[in-house]
């Protein structure tokens, strides 16, 4: 649902990378295998006698990146979260293209036991693999790194793919933040979309007397090249109810919004203007989260070079499961799964080249 969280691993990573390399010093544990929060950090280089190679000059790829947006429920005393946008990020051995693409949130998959909460393991829908890690043992309270830790162990099974280099996790309302800190987002609306939950202007629709669905006018999204501000990109991205293909017209949208944020970055000038950069980070918060075998400043260093026109929108086609008459969740079409296989062996580019369907726009 909260497609940001691709965007801003780019943004933070690729995009403004060149701010990021030139910041004194590194403060974060590199050697962590769960996120932590990105914290606030000075963006002045401080002068050196003898100038050293650029942290992060040494990764030469391919990378494989998990980027998650997590619905926390905030409001919701002890909710579990959810993964409901889950996007994989390849980067070729270059640094200078990349294949973003996303899984079904409700995607069948195995997901393993998990020592650390005693979960004995099970075959469910993808988005719960977070829900299940993330919950403490003996509480009824939620770690979100914790829960990451099993997801990335689910997709790694299911995928193929052996580790991801590094993740980010952006909570409930870092899209809203995001897109506000850069001024709004232009993008390409490919076709109407009719809002779920809000009103015009934004407010919440509220739900029907004695339970049931929202009632009250919609926000609708035209066609067309459209500037969105904030609560219009959260509300724009999680839409799927009234869509031809469902969740995945919903991934499709996520994935040019995810382009589209970061070609509004590239455009501000975040990449080149340090308190630019400092007031997008400022506004996350701790709704944003890292985890990296290396430092986000080596990653950044590193993906400097990765443009929006070099990331490569791809679909996994795929259709619904059913079980006794009801619906329990999707499954990747063959050419969805080769994809992933493909993904997994370093080689995405030659599969494209045989598959060209599967690049959206």
């Amino acid at each position: 649902m909260w497609t940001a969280a691709a965007a801003v691993v780019v943004l933070l990573l690729a995009g403004a990378g060149i701010t990021f390399a030139l910041r004194s010093g590194d403060d974060e544990d590199t050697a962590s295998t769960a996120p932590s929060a990105v914290a606030s950090v000075p963006l002045a280089p401080s002068p050196s006698a003898t100038p050293s190679p650029s942290p992060g000059s040494d990764i030469t790829g391919p990378l494989d990146l998990l980027l998650l947006g997590v619905d926390t429920r905030v409001s919701v005393a002890d909710w579990q979260p959810h993964s409901d946008s889950i996007m994989l990020l390849h980067v070729d051995a270059g640094l200078k293209t990349a294949y973003l693409t996303s899984l079904p949130r409700d995607l069948r998959v195995d997901i393993p036991a998990f020592a650390k909460n005693g979960y004995p393991g099970g075959r469910h829908k993808l988005t719960e693999a977070m829900a299940y890690g993330a919950r403490v043992k003996g509480t009824d309270k939620a770690n979100v790194p914790q829960g990451y830790e099993l997801l990335a162990k689910t997709i790694s099974a299911y995928t193929g793919i052996k580790k991801f280099d590094a993740g980010a996790v952006l909570t409930f309302g870092g899209l809203a933040k995001l897109t506000d800190a850069l001024g709004g987002v232009t993008l390409t609306i490919d076709q109407k979309v009719v809002s779920h939950h809000r009103k015009p202007d934004g407010s919440m629709r509220p739900l029907k007397a004695g339970g049931g669905d929202y009632v009250g006018p919609q926000a609708v999204y035209l066609p067309g090249t459209r500037t969105l501000v904030g609560w219009q990109a959260i509300d724009y991205a999680r839409q799927r109810y009234g869509l031809p293909n469902g969740d995945y017209d919903r991934t499709r949208h996520q994935r040019q919004l995810v382009r589209a944020l970061l070609t509004k970055a590239e455009s501000s000038g975040l990449a080149t203007d340090s308190s630019k950069l400092q007031a997008v980070i400022t506004a996350l918060g701790d709704s944003l989260l890292l985890t990296g075998s290396r430092s986000a400043v080596e990653y950044a260093y590193a993906l400097r070079d990765l443009t929006p026109a070099s990331i490569k929108l791809v679909d996994l086609p795929g259709d619904s499961v059913s079980s006794g008459g009801g619906y329990v969740g999707e499954q990747l079409s063959a050419e969805g799964r080769a994809y992933l296989k493909a993904v997994a062996a370093g080689k995405p580019a030659a599969f494209l080249a045989g598959h060209p369907k599967l690049i959206n726009k």
